[in-house]
């Protein structure tokens, strides 16, 4: 995700020094116009903004503060700006060892996967102070198609997790209505252009259709490649459910569909675009009569 983000800003002329544990990764932002090193301190040392995507908060937070951290390297003035998908309270966090050390923070989560990365039509959920969110709108709107402010620091991650709640929901729910249609002798094209037209109408449906055919341009053309793949999905619906437990809040399909995503990310689901998980149900299916 980081790779093409920071392609697309060093295309759009802002000058861009990155750093990734993967010389692969390094390579092909240098064929994008990136500068590329191979110390984040060297990269931080000059830069307004530092931008991170990460796996995971933990290793956000071992970023920031472990010797040498980054935070130890900015100068005066430096925005941190998270785009990881991570726990709230770890953006929270994060965003607090910056502003302690002098600096202003921002979590900045995404969605649209490595497609909207490419494209640049990436969709920004920001948490943060507002003058800063101000200050990089300009360089997310780059990146992005859709910017929006959510509120204090770690509402962006907030924002996403609803998001990808729905997300998940909806996914395994287009997949059921796919594997009933076909036990029902419907036609995956013929269901689909009655959907797509009507209130089932959703992005896992009309984007990310997990049938070959009614969308040529969504993974199940392609033997499911990712796309979004099913291990962060069951990631962000970790994160989901955390949230819900933490607040207390009785959504039953939320821890449902965490559950379903976390078996499915056990094995080969967890390379695979998570509308992958279309096969799932389909293997999970009894025969009629049976």
């Amino acid at each position: 995700m980081g790779g093409p983000m920071a392609a697309n800003l060093a295309q759009a002329g802002v000058p861009v020094s990155g750093f990734d544990l993967s010389a692969e990764a390094l390579e092909t932002a240098r064929a994008k116009g990136v500068e590329t090193v191979t110390d984040p301190l060297e990269a931080v040392a000059t830069a307004e903004v530092v931008l991170t995507m990460l796996p995971s908060g933990q290793h956000v937070l071992s970023a920031y503060q472990d010797a040498p951290g980054l935070l130890s390297a900015a100068r005066p003035g430096t925005i941190f700006l998270d785009c990881s998908t991570i726990n709230i309270s770890e953006a929270q966090q994060a965003a607090e060892l910056a502003e302690r050390a002098g600096f202003r923070a921002a979590d900045a989560p995404v969605s649209g996967g490595v497609v909207g990365a490419e494209a640049g039509s990436l969709a920004f959920m920001a948490g943060g102070r507002v003058e800063v969110f101000e200050e990089i709108r300009p360089l997310l709107e780059i990146m992005g198609a859709r910017v929006v402010h959510c509120g204090g620091s770690g509402l962006g991650q907030a924002a996403k997790l609803c998001n990808n709640m729905i997300l998940g929901i909806s996914q395994i729910a287009v997949g059921e209505a796919f594997v009933l249609g076909e036990r029902l002798g419907l036609d995956h094209q013929a269901l689909y252009d009655v959907v797509s037209n009507a209130s089932g109408q959703c992005w896992a449906l009309t984007t990310n259709c997990p049938v070959p055919g009614p969308v040529p341009s969504s993974p199940a053309n392609r033997d499911f490649t990712p796309g979004f793949a099913g291990a962060l999905m069951a990631k962000d619906l970790t994160l989901a459910n955390n949230a819900l437990q933490d607040h207390g809040v009785d959504a039953q399909l939320g821890r449902l569909a965490a559950a379903i995503f976390a078996e499915f990310a056990q094995g080969p689901g967890a390379r695979q675009d998570f509308s992958g998980i279309i096969n799932t149900i389909r293997d999970n299916s009894t025969h009629p009569g049976a």
